[in-house]
């Protein structure tokens, strides 16, 4: 089956690395004019003009990147299965329409406000309580678009650094940790989960995933499961879906945001995992069985970031996988991650230490549960 990917980043990468042995062919549409899967058959396309011939190669779509016109994902659908559909795309890509969703569906989110001038954002702060953090309705990622209020004085300074015409408002929440719960369905409804990750940031951009948790009760993965499968089954949804959560220190989940996709949080599936993330996405789409998504053992997946480590000596630590995406390095930018495996999780820790400080800038990891 030639499946077709909308956008020609990593993931796509990644998604074609997993769909090989099951015979797939993957073609990739950049609307960007930047691919850098370097995988496939790409198609640069920033005007439509090649959209027809896409179309006349693939089989089915999805897409590794929400960032699209929903117009064009529209516009596919006329002509081809697209997985997921639009309509995961067009709420995802509108943080008022993401926020909505979840109050609808009883998925508890931290308190926030919906704002459309720098005085309207003012008084959010205010009656929030700073610090707060204002982000774009649409656009933004990876810590873009969106700025800490400490004082509600400083509303006008970042409404026009963010400028965007509308923002949500958000306040800020006494987290332990941030995590992330991904969740595959298929064709037929069938859902899987896979045990939920701790998360480490760095300037908005993931630095760290551990998975599982040593210190998760069961019942906080059990009410992650709940509410992603209320996204799923209300969005009528097929593939990877991922939503990200505040852990609370009274044990309680809040939801941050969802990715209608495969994620950088599950990149610790590829080796830690019965079934990658990227495996089973690609099940899911095709209506093949969903594959186990159990932990074969404690798993980090560290993201290497800006610049790149020695792989010979990240290599030589035992058990590491180095997954590297042929990208020239620039401040910021996604390079590579590697998966470190370990039997316990003292040993995986000692090992992502080990990791980091191989790594150019790399900070410190830092997990709740040490």
């Amino acid at each position: 089956m030639n499946i077709g990917v909308l956008g020609a980043g990593q993931l796509g990468r990644m998604l074609a690395l997993a769909g090989y042995p099951l015979a797939n062919r993957f073609t990739f549409l950049d609307t960007t004019g930047h691919p850098s899967a370097g995988i496939g058959d790409v198609m640069i396309d920033t005007d439509r003009k090649h959209l027809d011939s896409f179309l006349e190669q693939v089989d089915l779509v999805t897409y590794e990147f929400e960032h699209l016109p929903v117009s064009l994902v529209q516009a596919i659908e006329e002509v081809k299965p697209v997985y997921p559909s639009s309509e995961a795309i067009r709420v995802c890509q509108n943080r008022a329409e993401e926020k909505a969703l979840f109050d609808r569906l009883g998925i508890p989110t931290p308190a926030y406000r919906l704002v459309e001038h720098a005085d309207e954002l003012e008084t959010a702060a205010r009656e929030l309580g700073c610090p707060v953090v204002a982000k774009s309705v649409t656009e933004g990622y990876d810590g873009k678009g969106q700025a800490v209020l400490r004082d509600p004085a400083e509303a006008h300074d970042a409404w026009r650094a963010i400028g965007h015409p509308r923002l949500i408002v958000e306040a800020f929440v006494d987290f332990v940790r941030e995590v992330s719960i991904i969740a595959v369905r298929g064709r037929d409804g069938e859902v899987v989960f896979y045990p939920m990750a701790e998360n480490q940031h760095e300037d908005g951009i993931l630095r760290y995933s551990i998975a599982p948790m040593p210190d998760l009760d069961d019942a906080v993965q059990q009410t992650a499961d709940g509410y992603i499968r209320a996204l799923l089954d209300e969005l009528d949804y097929v593939g990877v879906l991922t939503l990200e959560l505040f852990q609370t220190r009274d044990g309680g989940l809040l939801a941050n945001e969802m990715a209608p996709r495969v994620h950088n949080s599950g990149h610790w599936s590829m080796d830690g995992a019965v079934t990658s993330q990227f495996e089973n996405h690609l099940r899911a789409i095709q209506g093949l069985p969903l594959g186990d998504t159990a932990a074969r053992l404690p798993t980090c997946m560290v993201n290497v970031i800006g610049r790149e480590g020695d792989p010979a000596e990240i290599l030589a630590i035992p058990d590491a996988h180095l997954h590297r995406y042929d990208k020239a390095e620039r401040a910021g930018r996604k390079l590579a991650h590697v998966n470190l495996v370990a039997p316990t999780h003292a040993e995986l820790l000692a090992k992502v230490r080990a990791c980091a400080a191989l790594l150019p800038d790399a900070p410190a990891p830092r997990f709740s549960f040490e």
